[in-house]
């Protein structure tokens, strides 16, 4: 007998134009000139004005340049400083260092490579792409159907439904590692029972705990279980148990990744001039945008008609929508720049000293949350942010993660930055008897000394960190 139960659920989605700016938030400068020119092509709404700037450039022409190419800035202005990188009279005085880094194939650049081998056509492969950049570090989609067909609809214009989607789903979740896709631990396990080898009895009774008595194996009833499924070899549901326990809840986390190499373009320039620190947004050269002038026109025309029919409000509706999402991304791109410089000042300003003087004892104890609170942001986008991103500095070039580091607190009650710490015990290793290296113990003494009282294990886990070996290996013979 059916019943009717009536409940609430408090739900969080993002506005279309939300979702734009965050996605462009993580993309480097660097390749902001690719991203420009893939809107461009999605959406004929869009065009280019005449000649080429930066993409900020084309609605901020603030401040004047100095010698050194950059747009004066300080901490107490609220100007938009910008560095174009494509100014080459500038780059002979102020040398923009390039830093070479070791790089991991992510998550996302694997499962592209498996999707091309998919029998989809263009538009499939297009949704394909998009759920991919859905999925999580972890390996899940977290996102509702609904909520993906709408991404589709304003950022791919693509309309699809949710029946299709599922569809295109099921086969990204056929690729490796096993449980890839999945929208909940559930589905997670049953993915990987696919495609699992073991006999066909455990398989089956595999797939009856997770249908049916998924509550009572998570909360491990193992007797409700037996009862529920009526099970009479006892041999045969520690299998079962066994063949579930062994996949991996977190099938992204585990991926193999390989290393290249790659050069780090700095996203922001900070110099130090007349005893102040001046910061930059640096840019490459990306097309000025504006909405087609032709679509406007059009759109107009369909709106002053006398006579609406089906087929001229339907192209009302195409050109009204192509037009917005033409703003929208307009307005993002301008939204994206005034939030990064924003994050970077507000960096610079936590992280005053160390700018000053680029010196890793000057760090202060820095995460997420501070920056956020400076710029009345929600910690998720501060995050977007940093990842990816690194500055100039007249030192030398730097990940932004660099400069969020945690607090230790000092024999004298200051917090510091356990960078602060790492840089101590390098130095005190670097100073040591090579011929009789310092134990981790004795390093623990020294540090305290130094008003760092931290346990011996932390010392271990800051040495392997900064890759250096234990007391033995570091004798010299």
């Amino acid at each position: 007998m059916q019943k009717l139960r009536l409940s609430h659920a408090l739900k969080h989605h993002l506005a279309p134009q939300t979702l734009q700016l965050i996605k462009l938030l993580q993309v480097p400068s660097v390749a902001m000139k690719g991203r420009i020119e893939q809107e461009l092509a999605r959406n004929p709404a869009l065009e280019e004005e005449s000649g080429h700037m930066t993409e900020e450039q084309a609605t901020y022409e603030t401040g004047t340049e100095d010698e050194t190419g950059l747009l004066s800035y300080d901490l107490n202005n609220s100007s938009y400083p910008i560095y174009n990188r494509s100014q080459t009279q500038h780059q002979d005085r102020l040398a923009t260092r390039e830093l070479t880094l070791t790089v991991s194939n992510s998550l996302d650049e694997q499962l592209l490579q498996q999707l091309s081998f998919l029998k989809l056509d263009k538009r499939q492969h297009r949704i394909g792409v998009h759920l991919i950049g859905s999925i999580e570090s972890d390996g899940y989609i977290r996102r509702d159907l609904e909520a993906l067909v709408n991404d589709l609809s304003f950022t791919q214009y693509i309309e699809t439904d949710v029946e299709e989607v599922a569809t295109i789903l099921a086969k990204i979740q056929r690729l490796d590692p096993p449980g890839i896709g999945a929208r909940n631990l559930q589905e997670c396990l049953l993915v990987q029972l696919e495609k699992s080898v073991a006999r066909s009895t455990v398989r089956e009774l595999a797939k009856h705990i997770l249908t049916q008595c998924f509550e009572e194996f998570t909360k491990k009833h193992y007797s409700k279980i037996t009862e529920k499924l009526a099970v009479e070899d006892p041999s045969l549901l520690q299998e079962a148990l066994t063949l579930i326990t062994s996949f991996d809840p977190k099938p992204g986390s585990s991926i193999n990744v390989s290393s290249r190499s790659e050069i780090l373009h700095p996203d922001f320039i900070v110099t130090k001039q007349d005893g102040r620190l001046h910061v930059a947004l640096t840019t490459y050269v990306t097309p000025a945008l504006r909405t087609n002038k032709r679509y406007v026109a059009l759109l107009e025309d369909y709106h002053n008609r006398k006579q609406q029919d089906q087929r001229t409000k339907e192209a009302s509706s195409f050109v009204r929508k192509r037009l917005e999402a033409a703003q929208w991304f307009i307005d993002a791109v301008k939204q994206r720049g005034h939030t990064l410089l924003n994050t970077m000042k507000a960096i610079v300003k936590l992280q005053h000293a160390f700018f000053m003087e680029e010196e890793e004892r000057k760090l202060k104890p820095m995460v997420l949350k501070y920056v956020a609170s400076e710029i009345g942001m929600d910690v998720s986008t501060v995050a977007r942010i940093v990842n990816n991103k690194s500055v100039q500095t007249d030192f030398g070039i730097y990940p932004l993660k660099f400069f969020f580091t945690k607090a230790i607190t000092t024999t004298s009650g200051k917090e510091v930055s356990n960078r602060a710490v790492k840089k101590a015990m390098a130095e005190i290793i670097k100073n040591e008897d090579k011929q009789q290296p310092l134990a981790d113990e004795k390093i623990v003494t020294l540090l305290k000394a130094q008003g760092y009282p931290i346990a011996r294990r932390t010392v271990a886990k800051y040495r392997e960190q900064l890759h250096l070996p234990v007391a033995r290996l570091r004798r010299e013979m």
